[in-house]
Protein backbone atom coordinates (compact mmCIF):
# COMPACT_ATOMS: atom_id res chain seq x y z
CA UNK A 1 0.00 0.00 0.00
CA UNK A 2 1.42 3.58 -0.95
CA UNK A 3 0.40 6.25 1.13
CA UNK A 4 1.06 10.09 2.08
CA UNK A 5 3.12 10.57 6.12
CA UNK A 6 0.96 12.63 8.64
CA UNK A 7 2.75 15.66 9.33
CA UNK A 8 3.80 13.66 12.84
CA UNK A 9 5.58 11.08 11.00
CA UNK A 10 7.25 13.82 8.73
CA UNK A 11 8.77 15.19 11.37
CA UNK A 12 9.61 11.69 13.34
CA UNK A 13 11.86 10.69 9.75
CA UNK A 14 13.53 14.07 9.52
CA UNK A 15 14.46 13.90 13.11
CA UNK A 16 15.66 10.24 13.26
CA UNK A 17 17.63 9.95 10.38
CA UNK A 18 21.20 11.07 10.07
CA UNK A 19 22.08 11.26 6.41
CA UNK A 20 20.17 12.44 3.76
CA UNK A 21 20.75 14.32 0.48
CA UNK A 22 20.72 17.79 -0.84
CA UNK A 23 19.94 18.83 -3.70
CA UNK A 24 20.81 22.38 -5.12
CA UNK A 25 20.96 23.78 -8.56
CA UNK A 26 22.70 26.91 -10.58
CA UNK A 27 23.68 28.55 -13.36
CA UNK A 28 21.97 25.21 -15.21
CA UNK A 29 23.50 22.43 -13.49
CA UNK A 30 21.67 20.29 -10.37
CA UNK A 31 23.87 18.38 -8.26
CA UNK A 32 22.66 16.34 -5.34
CA UNK A 33 24.90 14.78 -2.80
CA UNK A 34 24.54 13.07 0.52
CA UNK A 35 25.04 14.83 3.65
CA UNK A 36 25.27 14.34 7.74
CA UNK A 37 22.64 16.39 9.23
CA UNK A 38 20.72 16.82 12.40
CA UNK A 39 17.16 18.54 12.31
CA UNK A 40 15.39 21.03 15.29
CA UNK A 41 11.80 21.35 14.00
CA UNK A 42 12.81 24.39 11.99
CA UNK A 43 16.44 23.87 10.52
CA UNK A 44 18.38 21.23 8.83
CA UNK A 45 21.93 21.51 10.00
CA UNK A 46 24.73 20.57 8.27
CA UNK A 47 28.63 20.96 7.74
CA UNK A 48 30.81 20.71 4.51
CA UNK A 49 34.34 22.23 3.32
CA UNK A 50 34.24 24.34 0.31
CA UNK A 51 33.00 22.75 -2.65
CA UNK A 52 30.53 22.14 -5.70
CA UNK A 53 27.81 22.23 -2.84
CA UNK A 54 28.64 25.21 -1.30
CA UNK A 55 29.29 27.19 -4.20
CA UNK A 56 26.09 26.28 -6.10
CA UNK A 57 24.25 27.25 -2.98
CA UNK A 58 25.58 30.39 -2.23
CA UNK A 59 24.63 31.17 -6.12
CA UNK A 60 21.41 29.63 -5.62
CA UNK A 61 19.72 29.19 -2.02
CA UNK A 62 16.70 27.12 -2.86
CA UNK A 63 17.70 23.74 -2.20
CA UNK A 64 15.59 20.74 -1.86
CA UNK A 65 16.23 18.05 0.85
CA UNK A 66 14.98 14.77 0.91
CA UNK A 67 15.65 11.69 3.52
CA UNK A 68 14.41 8.45 3.51
CA UNK A 69 14.58 4.90 5.51
CA UNK A 70 14.37 2.03 3.39
CA UNK A 71 13.48 -1.29 4.82
CA UNK A 72 13.12 -3.07 1.42
CA UNK A 73 11.63 -2.65 -1.78
CA UNK A 74 8.39 -2.18 -0.69
CA UNK A 75 8.71 -1.06 2.68
CA UNK A 76 9.97 2.46 3.41
CA UNK A 77 9.06 5.95 4.14
CA UNK A 78 10.69 9.17 2.66
CA UNK A 79 10.56 12.61 2.99
CA UNK A 80 11.23 15.98 1.02
CA UNK A 81 11.33 18.86 2.12
CA UNK A 82 12.34 22.24 0.56
CA UNK A 83 13.89 25.44 2.01
CA UNK A 84 16.65 27.56 1.95
CA UNK A 85 20.46 27.89 2.67
CA UNK A 86 22.04 29.94 5.04
CA UNK A 87 25.49 29.95 6.10
CA UNK A 88 26.01 30.32 9.81
CA UNK A 89 28.65 33.13 10.45
CA UNK A 90 28.13 33.80 13.95
CA UNK A 91 30.67 32.28 15.78
CA UNK A 92 28.48 31.12 18.88
CA UNK A 93 25.81 30.03 16.56
CA UNK A 94 27.98 28.04 14.65
CA UNK A 95 29.48 26.32 18.02
CA UNK A 96 25.94 25.96 18.56
CA UNK A 97 25.10 24.12 15.49
CA UNK A 98 28.66 21.78 15.43
CA UNK A 99 27.90 20.96 18.81
CA UNK A 100 24.51 19.44 17.92
CA UNK A 101 26.01 17.79 14.81
CA UNK A 102 28.73 16.30 17.17
CA UNK A 103 26.25 15.20 19.68
CA UNK A 104 23.92 13.60 16.82
CA UNK A 105 26.47 11.79 14.50
CA UNK A 106 29.38 10.74 16.75
CA UNK A 107 27.26 8.28 19.16
CA UNK A 108 26.98 6.40 15.50
CA UNK A 109 30.41 5.97 14.77
CA UNK A 110 32.07 2.71 15.23
CA UNK A 111 35.64 3.92 15.00
CA UNK A 112 37.16 5.38 18.48
CA UNK A 113 39.31 7.29 15.87
CA UNK A 114 37.01 9.64 14.20
CA UNK A 115 36.86 12.84 14.70
CA UNK A 116 34.05 15.53 14.38
CA UNK A 117 34.86 16.97 10.97
CA UNK A 118 33.99 13.29 9.72
CA UNK A 119 35.81 13.13 6.43
CA UNK A 120 36.22 16.43 5.95
CA UNK A 121 39.62 16.70 7.28
CA UNK A 122 42.46 14.05 8.66
CA UNK A 123 42.61 15.43 11.92
CA UNK A 124 40.51 18.12 14.07
CA UNK A 125 43.91 20.66 13.74
CA UNK A 126 43.44 21.11 10.02
CA UNK A 127 40.28 22.81 10.82
CA UNK A 128 40.34 26.79 10.36
CA UNK A 129 44.06 26.49 8.98
CA UNK A 130 44.53 24.03 6.12
CA UNK A 131 40.30 23.64 5.61
CA UNK A 132 37.65 26.44 6.13
CA UNK A 133 34.80 24.56 7.90
CA UNK A 134 31.83 25.72 6.42
CA UNK A 135 28.35 25.01 8.84
CA UNK A 136 24.93 25.77 7.39
CA UNK A 137 21.53 25.34 7.80
CA UNK A 138 18.83 24.76 5.34
CA UNK A 139 15.13 26.86 6.87
CA UNK A 140 12.10 24.26 6.10
CA UNK A 141 9.50 25.74 4.33
CA UNK A 142 7.71 22.81 2.90
CA UNK A 143 7.67 19.06 3.38
CA UNK A 144 6.01 16.13 2.24
CA UNK A 145 6.70 12.36 2.76
CA UNK A 146 5.14 9.38 1.10
CA UNK A 147 5.37 5.60 2.38
CA UNK A 148 5.13 2.17 0.98
CA UNK A 149 4.02 -0.76 3.59
CA UNK A 150 2.91 -4.23 1.85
Amino acid sequence: MLGELSEIQIENLLKQQVVGRIACQAEGTTYIVPVNYVYDGTYIYGHSSIGKKIEMMRKNPEVCFEVDDIKSVFRWQSVIAWGRFEEIIDIKENEQAMQCLIHRIMPLSDNPTDHPSHGITESDSDVGTKVELIVYRIKVSKKTGRFENS
